[in-house]
């Protein structure tokens, strides 16, 4: 190998390098293991997501595709090249648009920003959307991003500067955000110990096979580099894992057989240089294929191989929620309306593929990683090692978007196994290839429903029934199907109601949890339906729905009575844009090509926050030092959604500080309390609840020492607490007092699980303490001659209870549509076959529609200060707006979704033919 290296001169941000590699060496390799220049990302090795940009001689190029020889003697700018003397105008737009959320393609489109500002000062946002088209952003949905480049451009930079003890409900950019910003933010491939060995895993390309090992020590001595291969024999603990303990069913490596593509059953660890480069196809297993079942309605036949022996007819398990007397209701109705609907499997296609490193702390195992649940990693891991739960700790890196799937035990257990066993420091990082294959996906679902409306068009009754393929294990599947039943309703009154869903084991891909839980599958059908019962009672779309939306004091199909209800509200905020919107249609339907025809669809969500009718507590610390910091322990994990940010407003309010005085610390299983899983949409709602408390509490401890009431006005700095009122100020020297438990002079520590209760038989219950709710208008434009459908807007309201920032809100709803979008027009994950981003399409740029967020404000008594979650809820009404929009312009009902071309065209098509 080392005849095949030659001395190359980089200048690099001005500075000159000389490096000894190979010619082809990628320049993303070169600048990141040689250079340790680790501010440009990788994110696909193939040119697909741009988050490797760079500049080569002033132009944007992808580094992983350019070889290192083509880069010699040129001059080269990264990332860390922007900031190397201050951060300038652009990256300061970044910041205070929020255009960086998890942050891991920021890199990349502030390189390319830069480079279109350069030849182009005055640039319109056609430019800016055409300049910035190769780079991929999986969670802002790139409104942000143009904003802010086109703000830079103009050379706006208006600041802000809330009060202490007011920043709730203000634009305050992420107190994590120059980091992302500037190339200093660490992901999980970009930090790791020196003399790290490399892992890589093994993994099955069968869907099912037995499976057997060769002579592996031979095979380990005749790969240089190569200093350890392990197996399933290997694990000194149990080999199980999952994310719900009572149904944990997953082998850290296979043992035997493998149940899915792209299984790992070992693992191979030495030398970065040569293991990760090593070409595994010549690996010592010896595969014997089975049948594998794919399909969840063939999984269920009495024939079937059971994938799990103790699960009969490979029913994971099942979900219900019974209410009333469906059939007699669907009797004594004016009118029905049916479905069925079969949707896709969806990859999430974060940016960041897996990725960590892992270490020894004398006898404890230290894992960085990106992650979603510490404590669940931390928990699952020591299983599997065999060890007690403080000798893990779990230090989660940046994460470079999860969406759900970063809630799995994913590379942890193989670092701390291959750290563990050789002593040494390890890392890993998957290819684009390998995260495709072995992460979890979007349930595919096959879903069936009827709903009856009486002669007032109110609805009077719905059944509902769906198979979700949970694929080979069960990650989130149990959480799937108790979900669903209790959404499938809609946020609307349905006094007579039956829905069971059903996770299904196949040899798929593992199905688990992607935002939403299986709601947004759900929503599709039951909207979709609701359009069909509107049309037939010569109703309006979204007065029929309003007519029938949940009000304060209502009973949900679970029987719970709902309070700070914003359903209504935000369809009512709709009214005025819908009025409109169908103007513009009609207007467009009038004026265009007669083969292109509008359409304007309506739909509505709602979404309980945290985990379903189970314990869900989260604890907050917060603690005042001797030098007068103040501390703040959330081990919340934010992964883009901007949980740093939000849960330091609400704990600076309540302590009456500004927030910019608020030092976080997390999240770290050895440092930070429990703040539970990033998911479900639960952290403002149930961190941001226990940062209230903590907050509240320490504010109480501090007035006492200054002997002061709580209409004091408070602040900590410089070692002295001071409290002011109209009597007078009191002090207290901080210095001057011992310290606590936790080191602090003061502190408080407070824990807060959200009332709620189990359901019983029939799925009555009050599963969560806190809903959110929204609604969404999709505009498109349909070609029906090539099936392809653009999206032109879309007008999001969504009650939030209370806004905590603005700017991160909006984020999170455009985000969240452009990943509906994504799921109604495009992503279909195919195994072996779209496992790379060019295959599978993620919207860019260029497909995303204008958006209008409206925000509606109707308190939850529960959640902090009224808040409620919002992630999830963001991408819920989107893809059933947009089919509705198809529904409406075109005449067809889309049954499988995505709606990709050739289906709305046999659509179109067949409609064409039933009418004659």
């Amino acid at each position: 190998m080392n005849a095949s290296l030659e001395s190359i001169c980089l200048t690099v941000n001005g500075r000159r390098h000389e490096v000894a590699c190979p010619p082809m060496e990628r320049l993303s390799e070169v600048l990141r293991e040689r250079v340790g220049l680790r501010g440009t990302k990788v994110g696909c090795d193939t040119g697909d997501c741009g988050a490797c940009t760079v500049l080569l001689r002033g132009s944007p190029v992808c580094s992983c595709l350019t070889p290192a020889k083509q880069a010699e003697n040129q001059t080269i700018e990264t990332i860390e090249g922007l900031a190397g003397t201050q951060i300038n105008s652009l990256q300061r737009a970044f910041h205070r648009h929020g255009a960086a959320q998890c942050g891991i393609c920021t890199p990349g489109m502030i390189m390319s920003a830069a480079a279109l500002l350069r030849q182009n000062s005055s640039p319109s946002k056609n430019q800016i959307k055409s300049a910035l088209a190769g780079v991929l952003c999986r969670c802002t949905g790139y409104a942000k991003i143009v904003d802010a480049v086109f703000d830079a451009s103009l050379g706006l930079e208006p600041e802000s500067s809330p009060e202490p003890g007011r920043s709730v409900g203000k634009v305050i950019p992420r107190l994590d955000g120059m980091p992302k910003i500037d190339g200093t933010e660490r992901f999980g491939a970009d930090e790791w110990p020196d003399g790290a060995l490399y892992v890589r895993a093994v993994r099955s390309p069968h869907h099912a096979a037995k499976f057997r090992f060769g002579n592996l020590q031979e095979w380990k001595e005749s790969r240089s580099g190569v200093e350890h291969v392990f197996t399933a024999e290997d694990i000194p603990g149990k080999n199980l894992y999952g994310a719900i303990p009572r149904f944990a069913d997953q082998p850290a490596l296979a043992e035997g057989e493998s149940r899915f593509r792209g299984e790992a059953v070992a693992a191979v660890v030495g030398e970065p240089k040569f293991v990760a480069d090593i070409d595994l196809a010549g690996f010592p297993v010896v595969w014997e294929p089975l049948t594998p079942i794919l399909d969840s309605s063939d999984s269920k036949s009495c024939d079937a191989r059971r994938l799990h022996p103790h699960r009969k007819d490979n029913v994971l398990t099942e979900g219900k929620v019974f209410r009333g007397d469906p059939e007699r209701a669907f009797g004594e109705s004016s009118s029905q309306a049916s479905g069925e609907l079969e949707t896709s499997y969806v990859e999430h296609a974060y940016i960041e593929p897996e990725a960590g490193c892992a270490w020894m702390e004398g006898g404890t195992v230290a894992i960085r990683a990106c992650t979603q649940a510490p404590y669940l990693d931390r928990d699952e891991t020591a299983k599997i090692l065999g060890l007690p739960k403080e000798r893990v700790r779990i230090i989660p890196s940046a994460c470079g978007g999860g969406f759900g799937s970063k809630l799995d035990v994913s590379l942890q257990p193989l670092l701390g196994l291959a750290t563990l066993r050789t002593g040494k420091p390890c890392r890993m990082a998957y290819s684009r290839t390998e995260s495709f294959a072995s992460s979890t996906k979007r349930h595919p679902a096959k879903l069936k429903a009827r709903i009856a409306a009486d002669l007032k068009g109110r609805i009077a009754a719905m059944e509902f029934s769906g198979e979700f393929n949970t694929g080979a294990y069960a990650s989130w599947g149990p959480t799937v199907a108790d979900r669903v039943p209790i959404h499938a309703s809609g946020p609307y009154s349905t006094p007579n109601y039956s829905a069971v869903a059903q996770a299904i084991h196949t040899n798929g891909p593992v199905s688990g949890a992607f935002r939403g839980f299986g709601v947004p599958q759900a929503a599709i059908i039951q909207e979709m339906l609701y359009d069909e019962l509107a049309y037939a009672s010569g109703s309006d779309r979204l007065e029929f729905r309003l007519r029938n939306a949940l009000r304060d004091g209502d009973s949900a199909v679970c029987g719970q009575i709902l309070k700070g209800v914003g359903i209504s509200d935000c369809f009512q905020a709709l009214r005025p844009r819908w009025r409109s919107a169908l103007e513009r249609t009609a207007a467009r339907n009038r004026a265009g090509e007669p083969s292109t025809k509008f359409g304007t669809g309506i739909a509505g969500c709602w979404y309980g926050c945290g985990n379903t009718s189970l314990a869900n507590p989260s604890t907050v610390r917060v603690g005042v030092s001797r030098d007068g910091r103040v501390f703040l322990h959330q081990g919340a994990t934010d992964i883009g959604q901007g949980s740093n940010t939000v849960i330091s407003q609400i704990c600076a309010d309540a302590l009456g500080v500004p927030v910019s005085e608020m030092n976080i610390i997390g999240p770290d299983t050895n440092l930070t309390p429990d703040c539970g899983k990033t998911s479900a949409s639960r952290q403002t709602v149930v961190t941001g609840k226990a940062a209230h408390l903590a907050g509240k509490c320490l504010r109480m401890a501090l007035l006492r020492a200054c002997n002061k009431g709580d209409n004091s006005k408070l602040s900590v700095r410089d070692g002295i607490v001071r409290a002011v009122d109209d009597e007078g100020e009191q002090e207290v020297v901080l210095a001057e007092r011992g310290l606590d438990d936790f080191g602090y002079v003061f502190s408080a520590e407070e824990t807060y699980d959200p009332p709620t209760s189990p359901l019983d038989e029939n799925g009555q219950g009050s599963p969560y303490a806190v809903y959110g709710y929204g609604a969404q208008i999709a505009e498109v434009a349909v070609d029906t001659r090539l099936g392809t459908v653009a999206v032109q807007k879309i007008t999001a309201a969504h009650d939030v209870g209370r806004v905590i920032n603005p700017i991160l809100a909006e984020g999170q709803i455009e985000g969240g549509i452009a990943q509906g979008l994504g799921f109604a027009l495009m992503e279909e994950y195919v195994p072996g076959r779209t496992e790379n981003l060019h295959d599978y399409l993620i919207p860019t740029i260029g497909d995303m529609p204008e958006i209008e967020t409206i925000f509606v404000e109707k308190p939850d008594p529960e959640g902090p200060l009224g808040a409620k979650g919002l992630g999830e809820h963001a991408l819920i009404p989107t893809a059933p707006a947009i089919l509705n929009a198809i529904r409406h312009a075109t005449g067809i009902r889309i049954e499988k979704v995505p709606a990709l071309p050739h289906r709305v065209l046999e659509a179109i098509r067949a409609s064409e033919a039933a009418r004659g």
